[in-house]
């Protein structure tokens, strides 16, 4: 018996070496693919710009689209932002620094002259500044056809909004959340009477997979009792591919015209200052930079969702360099997603009118 049971035992033994080997090799696989920027089945990889994805759009794109994007006063969002204009697309830009709002409106017009873009105030942190800025773009009158849910905030301390929330989560799912809700009638009406595909695309993050399900409790997200900027931020990103997975569940269930997708946009070169030189160092900065995107290779998979033809009638699904890709198991979870939706509205329904009491 002993014999057979350390010949089990070693079968299992290799059957697991062999399975992380293939793992391995697997991951081996990827990176190789994302550093040498290979095409996906788009036609696209890590090495497309938002340029790029979004040239062969311009011929074909229907007039007079308008677009929210949330978080363009910097980086992937301005980039966005910027693109779209190119792409004719109107962009509203919601912000809470309108300084720096103008600044990146005046940068955008002086490349494209014609381009229409509206500034608005929002706090994203904050239910009721969210309520005012729809009221206040909704008396507009415009259509809307895309909403870019991309502005993030990380917060290496613990804070608080002014609804008494976690920040991170509060400005990067709560608010988003509620900014959707509000703006989803619209959409879904601009959709009717045009008879193009609205458009959602929440921006999440790779780093979605590290939070296990043990620690995803709603209410420690909300009010935690310890604190962890890193786990906080991977958190709220897993939010926001949970809001993805449900409200495109509730869509089809509605027969709208609208669709939602989740993107990682990689992660993005920022100003990496070298205090020390030498062969090592510039070794591993060389590596560095080969990993990491320019700031409009980010934006790209966020453009692409937002304008490409190629994923029309496509809903609910994670993507990568313009591809669509695999998120953690939990990101996958309809229950999970169900119950987070359900929290999420009881909580923000509470606060909303907690506030105008």
């Amino acid at each position: 018996m002993s014999i057979i049971y350390c010949w089990f035992s070693s079968i299992v033994a290799l059957f697991h070496y062999c399975k992380e080997i293939i793992i391995s090799c697997a991951l081996m696989k990827e990176t190789l693919k994302y550093l040498a920027g290979v095409a996906g089945p788009s036609g696209y990889g890590s090495n497309s710009t938002a340029e790029q994805v979004t040239q062969d759009c311009s011929s074909f794109l229907p007039p007079h689209l308008t677009a929210i994007v949330t978080g363009a006063t910097s980086g992937i969002g301005a980039e966005t932002a910027r693109v779209l204009a190119k792409r004719g697309v109107r962009v509203v830009l919601p912000a809470r620094d309108l300084k720096k709002a103008a600044q990146v409106k005046e940068d955008i017009q002086r490349e494209v002259p014609k381009a229409d873009i509206i500034l608005l105030e929002i706090d994203l942190s904050s239910l009721p500044s969210i309520n005012r800025f729809c009221t206040e773009f909704l008396s507009l009158g415009l259509p809307l056809n895309i909403l870019i849910n991309n502005a993030g905030k990380f917060s290496q301390r613990l804070e608080y909004s002014e609804d008494k929330m976690e920040m991170t989560f509060a400005t990067n799912y709560l608010g988003h959340f509620l900014l959707t809700e509000m703006l989803l009638e619209k959409m879904i009406d601009t959709a009717a009477q045009t008879g193009i595909e609205g458009r959602i695309v929440n921006v999440s993050s790779v780093i979605h997979s590290w939070v296990k399900r043990d620690s995803f409790c709603f209410n420690q997200m909300v009010n935690p009792k310890s604190y962890n900027g890193t786990r906080a931020y991977a958190q709220s990103k897993l939010a926001n591919i949970l809001h993805v997975k449900e409200m495109a569940r509730e869509l089809k269930a509605r027969k709208a015209k609208v669709s939602i997708n989740a993107a990682h946009p990689g992660i993005v070169k920022t100003g990496i200052t070298r205090d020390h030189k030498g062969f090592i160092t510039d070794s591993l900065f060389f590596i560095a930079s080969k990993l990491l995107k320019s700031t409009s290779q980010g934006a790209s998979t966020t453009c692409y969702l937002a304008l490409s033809p190629k994923i029309e009638g496509v809903s609910g699904k994670y993507f990568a360099d313009c591809n669509e890709s695999h998120c953690s198991g939990l990101a996958n979870d309809e229950a999970e997603a169900q119950k987070l939706w359900k929290q999420t509205r009881v909580l923000i329904c509470r606060r909303l009118r907690a506030s105008v009491a």
